[in-house]
């Protein structure tokens, strides 16, 4: 059984939590969430599901930020949330569907006693400019049938960033994630002593050989 937005609304406070609590994000059956103006994307080649991956930061400007196709990039909502004796599900939005966007890739269903920040998974069919704050996805609350067994010390549980797979910690590795550190000065400095080297080499080129074309 899903809640209604007023069931939703009657349990703040009790078995549901959301903050900051907008009361215009209130559905009839959900409540939207909007978009942390920050991203991650992996620096990896290739991933590898036993090993931490090398990631970066991206932030959203005001003036939004150009999502590519063939991109994973991972986001986080705004809001926190906490949740008892339900079983809450995120889903993304239709409006944002028919634009080609995917927000929450494979992981729509969250734990019972889930606390912090949920990190979606953004993929785009076509680029697509995004803005921070935007009413990203929905959640949902199911009640649950049983004994309850609360999600207390999952390795994403009380988080307030964006969270990176930590599937090699079920696999024993310990190693911390690393964030990719660019150094933006040598990086400019080597791109302008290539583009220096191209560029004298293409005029000793016209100098020694052909004369150049003109039309």
């Amino acid at each position: 059984m899903i809640l209604s937005g007023e069931e939703i609304r009657a349990r703040l406070g009790k078995e549901i939590c959301i903050s900051p609590f907008c009361e215009d994000s209130l559905n009839s059956n959900s409540y939207n969430l909007t978009l942390h103006n920050e991203l991650l994307v992996y620096e990896e080649v290739v991933l590898d599901v036993k090993e931490p991956n090398r990631f970066r930061r991206l932030q959203i400007p005001e003036e939004g930020l150009i999502l590519s196709p063939g991109q994973l990039y991972l986001a986080r909502t705004v809001e926190y949330t906490e949740t008892r004796d339900l079983v809450p599900m995120i889903q993304g939005r239709s409006s944002l569907a028919r634009l080609g966007l995917f927000v929450h890739c494979d992981s729509g269903f969250g734990d019972v006693g889930f606390c912090g920040h949920w990190t979606m998974e953004l993929s785009a069919v076509q680029p697509i400019r995004i803005y921070g704050g935007i009413r990203i996805c929905q959640i949902a609350y199911h009640e649950v049938v049983g004994v309850v067994r609360e999600y207390r010390n999952g390795k994403y549980q009380h988080n307030c960033d964006i969270q990176p797979s930590l599937m090699y910690k079920e696999l024993g590795y310990t190693r911390q994630y690393e964030q990719l550190q660019l150094d933006f000065d040598s990086l400019a400095s080597s791109c302008q002593e290539q583009a220096d080297y191209t560029y004298s080499t293409a005029g000793n080129s016209v100098g020694r050989g052909t004369p150049a074309q003109t039309v």
